[in-house]
């Protein structure tokens, strides 16, 4: 059975950081491309980030370019989220999922997903 658990989410201080992390099995994640999303009240959900790790290829949305950063650790089948100088404008819950054959962040690529973790922002 594929699993995806996100950690990592909590309350932090606008220009705060955090780091999510997404522990995955059951899959051969390394293989396709792992991403992160997140939905804020009242929004869609949107694309963040992906990562594909055999490829070293990463991918951002503007929004967050130049503030988060994703990697991977493929000996703990472990995708992180590190985010810096946050925004109250990042306040969402963040989803990680799994299974698009290539980097992109459209949510329909996606076949597998955790169940997510909140992250706000305040003031």
């Amino acid at each position: 059975e594929v699993q995806l658990v996100e950690s990592g989410g909590g309350l932090v201080q606008a220009g705060g950081s955090l780091r999510l992390s997404c522990a995955v099995s059951g899959f051969t994640f390394d293989d396709y491309a792992i991403g992160w999303f997140r939905q804020a009240p009242g929004k869609e959900r949107e694309g963040v980030s992906c990562i594909n790790s055999n490829a070293g290829s990463t991918y951002y949305a503007d929004s967050v370019k130049g503030r988060f950063t994703i990697s991977s650790d493929n000996a703990k089948n472990t995708v992180y989220l590190q985010m810096n100088s946050l925004k109250p404008e990042d306040t969402a819950v963040y989803y990680c999922a799994a299974g698009a054959q290539w980097l992109i962040l459209n949510l329909n690529e996606y076949g597998y997903w955790g169940q997510g973790t909140q992250v706000t922002v305040s003031s």
